[in-house]
């Protein structure tokens, strides 16, 4: 029996042709959590490198790209007398105010969409209408509407993140395998306790995988907001920097806001492969 190009390799060649194709990394290969970290810390090493190289060549004027000892020295100065911690703090509260609020509606209305066609038909147009109205446009609007406290940057990331939640959960709910609820059809169980029992958990990795993506949104949102009207927080602090044209500041708030955002991302992917340890096998 001949084998054709069509039916695929032989065995042998099917290995040739592995090698061939590069046996370090192969696609969607894993490597070791050693690797990983070192290949990350690289990457960093790099853009550090990067910089220093740019500042010690005087490619661009200190006053407009200070170097890294420059802003070291003063997000230390801010931090010694307790303003960047301040900052940091309100801005951390507004974040998961607002975030926790969008999430708590948005799980039950994505999946509820995301399973019953009748309640995707009446919430979903709607949901996309109010998706593809800019977020920056309700700034003034909620500044009229609630003042310049918390609540109004409450208000900017429920909008940012809610409506993109939303359909992105619905999106998660719609993978589940159809097998898996005629399994429980086939079981005797009522529709609502194959939403709870079957639905939901094999939804639940996905929606985590949202809820990490959309936490990084927010961090845009709640800057964005304190950006035009506030008296403390991230955003406020970069508005004052530049008005004094402080650019070590405002670079290194910059890199503040990366540090948070890298350990919020890193902190829910280890709660995701931990709760959801049998998603990833």
């Amino acid at each position: 029996m001949t084998t054709t190009p069509s039916s695929g390799l032989p065995g042998r060649e099917a290995r040739r042709h592995a090698r061939r194709g590069g046996r370090a990394v192969p696609i969607g290969g894993a490597i070791g959590l050693r690797t990983y970290i070192a290949l990350a810390a690289a990457g960093f090493v790099l853009f550090l490198v990067a910089w220093v190289v740019v500042r010690a060549l005087n490619l661009a004027p200190l006053m407009l790209l200070p170097g890294p000892i420059e802003v070291l020295s003063r997000l230390s100065r801010l931090a010694a007398d307790g303003t960047l911690w301040g900052d940091v703090a309100a801005s951390v509260w507004r974040i998961m105010v607002g975030f926790l609020i969008a999430t708590a509606l948005a799980i039950p209305i994505g999946v509820l969409i995301g399973t019953y066609r009748l309640a995707e038909a009446f919430i979903e147009p709607f949901v996309d209408f109010v998706r593809y109205m800019p977020v920056v446009g309700f700034v003034p609007l909620t500044i009229v509407w609630l003042g310049v406290d918390d609540a109004q940057k409450f208000a900017i990331v429920f909008i940012g993140t809610f409506f993109q939640e939303v359909l992105l959960i619905m999106d998660n709910t719609k993978r589940v395998p159809m097998e898996l609820v005629n399994i429980g059809r086939t079981l005797g169980l009522r529709e609502r306790w194959i939403l709870v029992w079957i639905v939901v958990p094999s939804a639940a990795p996905m929606i985590w995988d949202t809820l990490r993506i959309s936490l990084g949104w927010a961090w845009t949102w709640v800057v964005l907001a304190e950006l035009v009207a506030a008296t403390s927080g991230l955003g406020y602090r970069i508005t004052i920097a530049q008005r004094y044209f402080n650019i070590d500041t405002i670079i290194g708030y910059l890199i503040v806001l990366g540090i948070l955002g890298l350990i919020t991302d890193q902190s829910m992917k280890a709660v995701g492969r931990t709760v959801f340890r049998w998603a990833e096998r």
